[in-house]
């Protein structure tokens, strides 16, 4: 076995989105999102009833949460900005109760030990500019501008890390182009427009972020690794596309300045020409690129819409959500960025598995046996790409909390922390403590 080891300032913490853990999504003169708006019609959520109205109930529990992340040990705390509450229209007046919720949430991290990664965007945009548009509107990339320069000029310094966007992939593929999660849009022609207008405002908010900041900013993609079912043409050609559609997209414009060609044929007329000034924009140095891995993706070709490639299931473990357990892919993915990127500096943003887990504790222990096994194996995975010479920085596990699984609700546990969602009860899982003598020994213990 290769030894597992980890450089001496790996930074260990775990991540949240705003929305699903904060609960009281209109308190304190907060605006609405597409999140509330998306969860409270029934036909759209898996579970009727399932919300952020109370999720964690984080936003009330903020001071215990981040008690609770000192004693498991994280050295790092990635969240979110639920954005409507710092401008509850999107743009102009500033809602100084909702700013200073993040404010008190910064400086309590801070005086517990813990790095806050903050991100700007993970989904919630804004009702207000849904109504303008939200992310079909060319001007959405100003609104970001705008909103980021209020965060950065209030938080720069004791935030040192920003992340701009979480998953423009999920935001658009979802959200416009199969309806599965909010705004709930179905169209092939609204898809490229929203993902270059995501990747617009990436690019103006770092614009910003270089006069007023100080520290580093980055961008966050959800990115897997595609393999094809067999050597024949047709299943290459269509693992090409499935890795230019998924992986590429987002990619290729902000490192290389261009969109992968396959897009091209994916869309067909759907997919505009682009402005080369909006690929200077979008193309900004990055102090690092987070990292969120969950599975990998075999490839066949097929007829399905609009990529004519399909998965294969595979004889293997898969999670509550039907992913394949996968770590050998995390190890590919990131000598295949450092391969095709160079050298910028990697964090493993997310990682995590849902798995079954009972709805209270059991004499105050939730054992999840598969989890510990998950994060051992991805762990070492992220040792053997950094034993490679990739320039891996930290790992961020998904998810602190058992939270909203947006339009699946609270039917899928992610979390380290099992919530007992009738009483929101907290209890560090088997895999929480297990993880807290992996940050304590940077990584050691897994050699035992």
């Amino acid at each position: 076995m290769t030894r597992v080891r980890f450089p001496d300032n790996f930074l260990w913490g775990a991540a949240t989105a705003a929305y699903q853990i904060e609960g009281s999504p209109l308190a304190d003169g907060a605006g609405p999102s597409i999140w509330q708006r998306f969860s409270h019609d029934p036909r759209l959520m898996a579970n009727k009833g399932d919300t952020g109205d109370v999720a964690c109930d984080h936003y009330n529990r903020m001071e215990s949460d981040v008690a609770l992340m000192k004693a498991l040990g994280l050295k790092a705390y990635r969240f979110s900005v639920n954005w409507g509450r710092v401008l509850p229209e999107g743009t102009g007046r500033v809602n100084e109760a909702g700013l200073a919720f993040y404010e008190r949430l910064v400086d309590t991290l801070l005086a517990n030990g813990i790095e806050p990664l903050c991100t700007l965007f993970h989904w919630d945009l804004p009702a207000a500019l849904d109504d303008r548009g939200g992310w079909l509107n060319r001007d959405s990339a100003d609104w970001f501008a705008d909103y980021a320069r209020v965060m950065f000029e209030r938080l720069d310094g004791r935030v040192k890390k920003w992340v701009t966007l979480n998953e423009p992939w999920v935001v658009t593929d979802g959200g416009y182009l199969h309806g599965a999660l909010a705004p709930g849009h179905r169209n092939m022609f609204e898809a490229p427009i929203a993902s270059h207008n995501l990747m617009r405002a990436h690019g103006a908010a770092v614009k910003v972020y270089r006069e007023v900041g100080a520290h580093e900013i980055g961008l966050v993609v959800n990115i897997e690794p595609k393999y094809p079912a067999t050597d024949s043409d047709a299943d290459r050609a269509a693992t090409a596309r499935a890795d230019a559609y998924m992986n590429r997209q987002y990619l290729d414009p902000a490192m290389l300045g261009s969109y992968p060609a396959e897009l091209k044929d994916i869309f067909g007329e759907a997919w505009p020409d682009w402005p080369a000034e909006d690929m200077a924009l979008i193309r900004q140095p990055l102090d690092f690129v987070g990292i969120n891995y969950y599975t990998r993706n075999v490839v066949t070709a097929d007829g399905s819409w609009p990529l004519n490639a399909g998965p294969v299931r595979q004889n293997a473990t898969y999670t509550e959500t039907g992913w394949e357990v996968f770590p050998q892919g995390l190890t590919d993915l990131l000598v295949w960025f450092r391969d095709r990127y160079g050298d910028t500096p990697l964090y493993i943003t997310e990682n995590g598995a849902a798995f079954y887990d009972p709805p209270q504790a059991e004499d105050g222990r939730v054992q999840d046996p598969l989890r510990v096994s998950y994060l051992k194996k991805h762990f070492a995975a992220i040792s053997d790409a950094i034993a490679r010479g990739v320039d891996v920085r930290g790992y961020m596990l998904w998810s602190l909390f058992d939270n909203l699984e947006w339009s699946l609700g609270y039917s899928k546990r992610f979390g380290m922390v099992h919530v007992d969602y009738a009483t929101l009860e907290r209890t560090p899982k088997d895999s929480a403590r297990f993880y807290t003598t992996v940050i304590e020994s940077n990584g050691a213990v897994l050699n035992e």
